[in-house]
């Protein structure tokens, strides 16, 4: 047992030099290929080895033909080991710089496309992750490309919508500056009415512009469904009056949301102006709230004779106009886009779809903790 405790010591402390070394030569390497540390890896297993089987056969006092037997079986194993981890190093080296060079494809706007193979398992994780960070990237460039297309309309409609009552304010000025206007008072009450658009066109840019800048402040409080749905057809009574559209509230339940009433309001008011305006004389306004598995539908159907099915997912885009049928007067289209973006700030979503003989825009809000 003695012996064998001093034979372990000898093997012990030979290869605990060689390990040491090959420590130092590890770090000062760490910073070369892959290869390098694989071959510097297997040198020092190797050396330890031999350092060991070395440093025992010189103490065991070895005849020179023994001696020269195992010195020479442990140095054609380190002959092996070294060229197996030189191929080795060599074909990680490879796999590694054909990921690069995938990688380097999708960082530069493509897409990226794992190199064909057997790969280790480290590297097969990494191109999974990598073709998944792709996959996000490319639907990244499609959404803004998509939102830049829309900012370019938004531009190009805000133009012309600006334009328009821009004109008849400068002609109607200059009529009334030339004392050529037939009705001054005519022409000053119509002046308001174009600075009121103007200036409602204005706010629903501001109000967007927050939405997607993200800086929409909310100021959420405990409110009853009823009281937001009465404020609502209170404000728009008077349009529906105007034209001849009937505002039923067909069944509000009083269910508690926490939201920011100012804003809900305005969503509420988008949405019975446009059902208002789009709905012909005669016509029926519906709201409805009620509540459905924790949440609160609040829902406006109109009379507008439907939307047509290919127009039903692109509602609520910024600028989105839709038919003739449903354009308004005045406005650009950022309506609906700004309900939506508020409804998404309360951590809901919008939606609509067609009924009979018109459309039904749903607003779905979580309901109040507690209820």
């Amino acid at each position: 047992m003695r012996d064998l405790l001093l034979i372990a010591g000898y093997a012990f402390a030979g290869a605990s030099g060689a390990g040491l070394a090959g420590a130092l030569v590890l770090r000062a390497l760490r910073h070369r290929s892959v290869a390098v540390s694989l071959t510097v890896v297997a040198a020092v297993t190797v050396t330890a080895m031999l350092a060991g089987t070395l440093t025992v056969c010189e103490a065991m006092f070895l005849e020179p033909h023994d001696f020269s037997v195992v010195s020479t079986v442990v140095a054609m194993a380190a002959v092996v080991s070294l060229a197996t981890a030189l191929v080795l190093g060599r074909w990680v080296v490879a796999r590694s710089r054909d990921l690069t060079l995938a990688a380097r494809s999708f960082g530069e706007g493509g897409s990226f496309a794992a190199p064909g193979g057997a790969a280790t398992a480290e590297l097969a994780a990494l191109s999974r992750e990598l073709a998944g960070t792709s996959a996000r990237l490319a639907a990244s460039r499609e959404r803004e490309r998509a939102l830049e297309a829309s900012r370019r309309d938004l531009v190009a409609w805000i133009s012309h919508d600006l334009r328009t009552p821009l004109a008849g304010v400068r002609a109607m000025s200059e009529a009334l500056e030339d004392g050529v206007a037939p009705d001054p008072q005519r022409y000053f009450r119509q002046i308001r009415t174009e600075v009121d658009r103007l200036n409602a066109m204005v706010g629903d840019l501001f109000e967007l512009s927050r939405i997607h800048a993200g800086t929409l402040a909310l100021a959420p409080s405990r409110i009853s469904v009823y009281d937001l749905v009465g404020e609502a057809l209170a404000g728009a009574d008077p349009l529906a009056r105007e034209l001849g559209v009937r505002l039923v509230g067909e069944r509000v339940d009083a269910v508690p949301v926490e939201v920011d009433g100012r804003e809900m309001t305005r969503v509420l008011a988008n949405l019975l102006v446009n059902a208002i305006r789009r709905t012909p004389p005669d016509g029926t306004v519906a709201v409805a709230a009620e509540r459905r598995a924790g949440e609160v539908v609040l829902s406006v159907t109109d009379g507008c004779g439907g939307i047509p099915e290919d127009d039903l997912p692109r509602v609520f885009d910024t600028g989105w106009r839709g038919t003739a049928a449903r354009t308004p007067p005045a406005g650009a289209g950022l309506g609906l886009a700004i309900v939506r973006g508020i409804v998404e700030a309360h951590e809901g979503r919008a939606g609509v779809r067609n009924v009979r003989g018109g459309c039904r825009f749903e607003v779905t809000l979580p309901a109040a903790p507690g209820t």
